[in-house]
């Protein structure tokens, strides 16, 4: 009877119910383990149980981690209350028996998911001071443990994580920015204030991925592929110190979960294809190909068709944003990494690099021959046949090329438009020095490629011999006249016949470019004296057209 009395009383809301009110409609994270965690905080010590339960309250307050509501910087708050007025430092490892220290490692994953404004250095310093020992403490306890990491332990290191560096960036405006030639190890980049808390977040998750204890079949289901997309959405961060860490942690996860490897080449591509061909804005490629670059490496042969795909398709067009320098050294060694491993690729890469190869940019021209000495170094005689006529014609261009390097454009960056424009007509002024046909003129000191150009000198000869020719009647540098002078006699040494064929043929071209340039000369001499002697008689001139003007009737 007393049952039945009670049964039809209010019952007092759950504190479930209460944290639905506070939070509104989120879905958690951490709800499917909020049950399996109650006890271990009731068995902890009075001085600490609350601050924990509250730091747990917390992370279910604010929903999943990347939560539109949460604002990175605001004052943290839970439900209404201040965090200073709770958030106080959990007990050490030390100090808690074997049996607790799992429980504890729990408590304060929650406690760090609370982020705190460094925006302003005055604000909640010792909470931050507390958050940053307690970074510490775990770890140390990664570092340490023994004995597998539980799901749950992974599910909370992941929420923490995430609630950590998962963010926005707010990038800094480009556009008053040189783009072409300039030299972006000389800009200061942009730091992260938050960073006193983000490297130990960093250092904690590098060592939890590479812990012998973390079981990768279990740690899978939590490092997804939705994880791993936002982690490569951070390379994109200004601050090279976070670049670094996220280049180490995503080669360790590449390493240890062989599932997402192919999943992360994939995703790596579609960065590759925005940059390339749609923002041509990114700070990470660098990093990125550096990843790569070690990838490629560990690549089984044969090579399999994804990955040739992957060097026509995602490498070789990196060869075209104008911020080239930026990661030319990492994509360079990417490139090599390929036609060491098949030599057939050569032929691929050189029509690649001609395909992309700059007009008018001649500091990228310098690096594009850079790189093609090296690929040719590695190129054997039947791959170079294939490309070799298009390829000379293109050293043809670059050695009679009037493009130079100027003295300073390279090092040179604008914060303003009047600035871009008035340094550019000063460094107009500068005397220019040639090193496309000097870099060009560079590859007959290669053994390797001389023999190569020796060994079907008939073919070449006759295609860069007009180039070679000009330089050494005309070019006003010295370095590069004596260059050519050099490249003119390896030439004549080898096929002294072949030579005196392209010199006689050389020179009759010239006496016909002199008669037509001599036609056209006397053609425009006698309409500029019949237009003469038209004014002076104040006769009208007379056009002819060789079509009539149709006309229209209304």
């Amino acid at each position: 009877m007393l049952k039945q009395i009670l049964s039809k009383l209010p019952r007092k809301p759950s504190k479930n119910a209460d944290n639905r009110e506070h939070g509104g409609s989120h879905t958690t994270l951490l709800n499917s383990s909020t049950s399996s965690r109650s006890s271990d905080l009731g068995t902890s010590k009075s001085g600490n149980s609350i601050a924990s339960h509250v730091a747990l309250n917390y992370a279910s307050d604010i929903g999943p981690y990347n939560d539109k509501k949460f604002a990175r910087g605001a004052n943290p708050k839970v439900n209404g209350i201040p965090v200073s007025s709770f958030y106080e430092a959990l007990p050490g490892f030390r100090d808690v028996p074997s049996s607790e220290k799992q429980s504890l490692f729990i408590k304060k994953l929650n406690m760090c998911c609370v982020i705190f404004d460094f925006t302003d250095p005055t604000k909640y310093i010792k909470e931050k001071e507390i958050k940053r020992n307690t970074l510490l403490e775990l770890v140390d306890y990664v570092t340490s443990v023994n004995g597998k990491f539980t799901e749950t332990v992974m599910q909370e290191v992941i929420t923490m994580v995430s609630a950590n560096l998962f963010r926005t960036f707010n990038p800094q405006p480009r556009e008053n920015k040189v783009i072409e030639a300039f030299d972006v190890e000389e800009e200061e980049p942009s730091m992260d204030p938050a960073w006193l808390h983000l490297q130990i977040v960093y250092e904690f998750f590098l060592r939890f991925v590479a812990s012998p204890e973390l079981d990768a079949k279990l740690a899978k289901r939590y490092i997804d592929h939705s994880f791993i997309l936002k982690l490569l959405d951070l390379f994109d961060s200004e601050d090279p110190r976070e670049r670094e860490y996220l280049k180490t942690i995503l080669h360790r996860i590449y390493g240890k979960f062989m599932v997402h490897r192919p999943f992360i080449r994939k995703a790596t591509n579609n960065i590759f294809y925005i940059f390339v061909f749609e923002t041509e804005k990114h700070n990470g490629i660098a990093e990125l190909l550096e990843i790569l670059g070690s990838v490629i490496n560990g690549f089984a042969l044969p090579l399999k068709e994804e990955h040739k795909l992957f060097l026509v398709r995602a490498l070789i067009p990196l060869h075209k944003p104008k911020c080239l320098p930026m990661y030319h050294q990492q994509l360079s060694y990417c490139i090599m990494q390929f036609v060491e491993k098949d030599c057939k690729l050569a032929d691929t890469v050189i029509r690649g690099l001609l395909k992309y190869w700059p007009i008018t940019n001649c500091s990228k021209e310098v690096m594009f021959l850079s790189e093609l000495e090296e690929v040719l170094e590695a190129t054997q005689p039947s791959e170079f046949q294939r490309c070799m006529v298009p390829l000379f014609h293109q050293i043809a261009r670059c050695l009679s090329s009037s493009h130079f390097q100027g003295t300073g454009m390279a090092n040179t960056t604008c914060t303003s438009r009047y600035e871009m424009v008035t340094t550019m007509l000063a460094l107009t002024q500068m005397p220019p020095s040639p090193f496309v046909a000097e870099r060009a003129l560079f590859l007959w000191n290669n053994d390797h490629i001389e023999n190569l150009i020796k060994q079907n000198c008939e073919v070449i000869l006759p295609i860069i011999f007009p180039a070679l020719e000009r330089n050494a009647r005309n070019h006003w540098n010295q370095a590069v006249h004596g260059l050519t002078i050099n490249v003119r006699k390896i030439f004549y040494d080898l096929d002294p016949e072949l030579f005196q064929e392209c010199l006689q043929e050389f020179q009759e071209n010239e006496l016909k470019e002199d008669e037509v340039k001599a036609r056209r000369e006397a053609a425009w001499k006698r309409l500029e004296e019949l237009a003469a002697k038209k004014a002076a008689s104040n006769e009208a001139v007379l056009v002819l057209r060789k079509a009539s003007v149709p006309s229209f009737s209304g």
